[in-house]
């Protein structure tokens, strides 16, 4: 089984310092900024698109009843805002690679 790293922030804003030669609080500031914005965006109740990435979606959920697994007894589980992601299929094809 592979170990299965996992991608941070501060990856993200090192990268930019890298790649791009801003400065290391300029590129964390960058990071910042984009996920604030997409953050905002979906509390705001729109979707965010990143094409060749995917999708988050916001999906409202009705009202429905449920089961306790260990007592079996019924409960309503009330309506909520979930939020998804789809993977697009550039992702898909690239994951699948590796």
């Amino acid at each position: 089984m592979r170990s299965m790293k996992t991608l941070t922030r501060a990856d993200l804003a090192e990268a930019i310092h890298r790649r791009l030669g801003f400065s290391r609080s300029e590129s964390l500031e960058m990071v910042e900024s984009i996920l604030t914005y997409m953050s905002d965006a979906l509390a705001g109740g729109e979707n965010v698109k990143i094409s060749g990435f995917g999708t988050f979606l916001l999906r409202d959920k009705s009202e429905r009843i449920g089961r306790n697994p260990k007592t079996g007894v019924e409960v309503p589980i009330t309506p909520r805002r979930v939020l998804t992601f789809r993977a697009s299929q550039m992702l898909k094809d690239r994951v699948a690679r590796t």
